[in-house]
């Protein structure tokens, strides 16, 4: 199992890293982490790994969200059509506490969009997040809290 949050205190409150970390991006130089065909580390860290859980899910973006299920697919060498690679992915948080920085929410609804860019194809940026947009349609069990729970001292 591999635990994962956009931000150090959440990680770090789930004994888990950064999403980004994960990523092996370094903070706001935009360039992505390149997979290399024998990185062998990697594959070794994912190779039994069947479940993911996700902290803080509202904070994470559509973006950040296509690079997670991109490389997950790519250390695992799953088919890309696989999401995450065939491993189990847990969210946790409030769908709708925090917005991400810098990248869409998973809310996004992309049909208004459509029509308004009618006749131009999209950019890799809008694919990436028509991308990670199915994959938040595809999950298939939601459990909702309806009473705050607070762990005593």
């Amino acid at each position: 199992m591999r635990k994962l949050a956009p931000t150090g205190i959440a990680a770090a409150e789930i004994g888990g890293m950064t999403i980004h970390s994960f990523l092996g991006e370094q903070r706001n130089s935009g360039k992505p982490r390149t997979i290399k065909p024998d990185d062998l580390k990697l594959e070794k860290e994912w190779r039994l790994v069947e479940y993911l859980l996700i902290d803080e899910m509202s904070m994470v973006g559509l973006n950040l969200l296509a690079k997670l299920n991109r490389i997950i697919c790519s250390v695992k060498h799953v088919d890309p059509q696989v999401p995450f690679g065939g491993v189990n992915v847990i969210f946790f948080g409030d769908y709708l506490q925090y917005r991400p920085v810098y990248d869409a929410p998973l809310h996004t609804d992309f049909s208004g969009l459509s029509k308004k860019k009618s006749g131009k194809l999209p950019n890799e940026k809008e694919i990436q997040q028509r991308v990670a947009r199915s994959l938040i349609l595809q999950i298939n069990c939601v459990v909702k809290f309806t009473q705050q729970m607070r762990t005593e001292d």
